[in-house]
């Protein structure tokens, strides 16, 4: 099982960036996906999740900014980030749990600063 995060970077107070996940190995299509992110001195902490059906929830510090969608047929999960502010600079990790093994993404530093 492989989950390789990608878009991240550099973004200027209130822009935007779209963070994907692709994910490979699993055996099926039965998988939980989440985003969380870590700050520095701070503990890791959940963005957004979406089940395999496609059901969502936010963290209230992102909600009506972040929408986490994912695309079953090309195992890939989306988090578009919108008005971003410096308090969203971290390193955001993709998480992918099937049945009561979850599995991590490497991590991709966002950074939001003028």
């Amino acid at each position: 099982v492989q989950l390789v995060e990608s878009g991240g970077g550099l973004v200027q107070p209130g822009g935007s960036l779209r963070l994907s996940c692709a994910a490979s190995g699993f055996t099926s299509r039965s998988v939980f996906m989440r985003w969380y992110r870590q700050s520095p001195g701070n503990e890791r902490e959940s963005v957004a999740w979406i089940t395999p059906l496609g059901a969502k929830s936010y963290a209230d510090a992102v909600k009506g900014r972040f929408t986490i969608s994912r695309d079953n047929t090309k195992n890939t999960v989306f988090l578009e980030m919108n008005n971003l502010s410096p308090e969203d600079t971290a390193v955001y990790y993709c998480a992918a749990t099937q049945s009561t093994r979850t599995y991590w993404g490497q991590g991709i530093q966002v950074t939001v600063s003028s």
